[in-house]
């Protein structure tokens, strides 16, 4: 009864509507299909990435202590330990990737979206995102060859060398992307006033742009510090504590490797931790950066 009120009301509101064609209820029954399924994918995505965290987090956080971070890793076999020398590996090669990675891939953006013109700025802009899609271990093939067997040992330079070449593309692609964004207005406007390019460059647009940059440059050095390929041909990996970049150097990714294949569980579990340890590292300096870039603030 209340259905049928319903309609005669609506029907009284707007008499001159037509009743809906067989087209019209095909395309509303198209639309919420696809309504469906997008949003099912989409908790079918969150939700693996939920499940591989709580699962990392589930095996790890049990053995998360303050020996993890200081202490040397143990003999085979041996229980306790922790690893120390990789954490402050995995720190000493981000900060030798960000300092050959970020100044190349941010000029690199800076000559594609303010100066770069013509077939040179074409080349280079397909260079850059070819660089994107090659393998990580070419790069690191490629500081082996150059850095690795003239030294005849391998080396934390040139595991920072072969990541910061892996950040070079990255930076520099999200960089022009953003710089892109800046509204062409106020280029013209500080032109107009007679500041030069490059002024305009450096005090109006990267100014108007720099939560995008600074966001960019942390997803590259997230993606770096995930590595493992490269670091094999590179850094190596060592049990000791070592603060020299021209010796071998120990990384997370490489514990990590090396003591999911041991067959002792000790080993095994402290591999769960240092994954943990890693996203953990990887989440603090996302959400630092975003909070001091104003990341988090409303937009309205």
């Amino acid at each position: 009864m209340s259905t049928t009120v319903s309609e005669r009301k609506n029907s009284a509101s707007n008499p001159f509507k037509p009743p809906p064609s067989a087209r019209e209820i095909q395309r509303q029954f198209n639309n919420g299909c696809l309504i469906v399924l997008a949003t099912l994918f989409a908790l079918l995505a969150v939700g693996v990435l939920i499940f591989l965290l709580l699962y990392v987090i589930l095996n790890g956080i049990r053995y998360l202590n303050l020996d993890f971070f200081t202490r040397l890793p143990t003999p085979n076999g041996e229980p306790g330990g922790g690893m120390g020398p990789a954490i402050q590996g995995t720190l000493i090669l981000v900060g030798l990737a960000s300092l050959i990675g970020i100044p190349l891939g941010l000029f690199t953006a800076i000559y594609l979206s303010e100066f770069g013109r013509g077939r040179l700025a074409n080349a280079v802009r397909s260079l850059v995102d070819l660089l994107t899609g090659v393998p990580t271990i070419i790069f690191g093939l490629f500081a082996w060859v150059i850095i690795v067997v003239p030294q005849e040992t391998f080396s934390g330079f040139s595991g920072g060398v072969a990541l910061g070449i892996i950040m070079i593309p990255i930076v520099a692609r999200t960089t022009e992307d953003v710089l892109r964004l800046v509204p062409r207005e106020q280029r013209e406007a500080s032109l107009s006033l007679g500041a030069t390019e490059a002024r305009t460059t450096f005090r109006v647009v990267i100014p108007a742009a720099l939560s995008g940059i600074v966001t960019g440059i942390v997803l590259a050095m997230a993606r770096v510090a995930g590595e493992t390929a490269p670091l094999l041909m590179t850094a190596f990996g060592t049990t000791f504590r070592n603060t020299s970049i021209f010796e071998p150097m120990d990384a997370l990714t490489l514990r990590v490797y090396n003591f999911t294949l041991s067959p002792y569980q000790t080993q095994v579990n402290q591999a769960y931790t240092g994954a943990l340890v890693l996203i953990l590292l990887i989440l603090i300096a996302s959400f630092t950066v975003r909070w001091f870039t104003g990341g988090f603030k409303r937009k309205f």
